[in-house]
């Protein structure tokens, strides 16, 4: 069940919403429905993340190794 909130937004965000709004749903009517989906996106976005920073790593390597690793990989993309 939808519940109704009111919230203030910069102008330049509100602008960013009406174009959404038009650009996925062809009318302006449609930023309660652009907002939804953009705050269900961040937040599965975010869990995933994080579910992803915290699971159990495939691959074991020591801080020593992988120190080596990035120095090596720095120097090739500079080089």
């Amino acid at each position: 069940m939808a519940k109704r909130t009111t919230i203030l937004l910069d102008e330049e965000l509100y602008e960013k919403l009406v174009e959404e709004s038009l650009r996925r749903h062809k009318t302006t009517k449609a930023i309660s429905k652009v907002v939804n989906e953009l705050l269900r996106k961040a937040i599965k976005d975010e869990a995933e993340i994080i579910n992803l920073i915290f699971s159990q790593k495939i691959a074991k390597i020591s801080a020593k190794d992988f120190e080596e690793f990035r120095r090596e990989l720095s120097a090739r993309l500079e080089s």
